[in-house]
């Protein structure tokens, strides 16, 4: 089985579920996606970090994002990165500066060059507003964003969004393809 189809097998055992829930966009669905119980589990992280990995080497320098959806996609690509022997350095952008030290947005940021090209992923988008705020954080910060990424996007308008602003969501999954339609 290659890694994309193991990925979207653990993605429905251990993050789809048939519940009421309300979002961080405030909308309320039936279902709900837990990106993280895919990517802080170790087969999970192992195969985000590879089909990450195929997805952005050769376009992006880094890869960063939204913490806390991001946080595990970054660190297993800059690993496989790293093993395939073509590092691409990892960053995290914080929901509000540090509030003490440098009063940083983004931690990592002394291995980003300005005008590094990036891509900036997020776990799960359904209105695309937590990735269109890292891609503006990261764009103040001189970097270019040349690539916007989801490991699964529930096809709720986030992709539309983040096109009328000029960016093209990649998904790595669709809800649709989660579930099977």
């Amino acid at each position: 089985m290659d890694a994309r189809a193991r990925l979207l097998e653990i993605i429905r055992e251990r993050s789809y579920e048939e519940r009421e829930v309300t979002l961080t966009s405030g909308r309320t669905s039936t279902f709900y996606i837990d990106g993280k119980q895919t990517t802080l589990a170790p087969e999970g992280a192992y195969l985000v970090g590879k089909v990450f990995y195929e997805i952005i080497k050769g376009k992006a320098e880094a890869i960063g994002g939204p913490t806390l959806g991001a946080d595990p996609i970054v660190t297993a690509v800059a690993l496989t990165s790293h093993q395939e022997g073509h590092p691409i350095a990892a960053f995290i952008i914080r929901k509000e500066p540090k509030g003490h030290g440098k009063g940083l947005w983004i931690e990592g940021d002394k291995a980003l060059k300005k005008g590094a090209r990036v891509a900036i992923v997020e776990d799960v988008v359904t209105t695309g507003g937590s990735l269109l705020k890292a891609i503006r954080i990261a764009e103040e910060h001189g970097l270019v964003v040349v690539q916007a990424l989801t490991l699964v996007d529930r096809e709720e308008g986030g992709k539309e969004e983040l096109a009328v602003q000029g960016y093209n969501l990649e998904a790595v999954f669709t809800r649709g393809e989660i579930v099977g339609r």
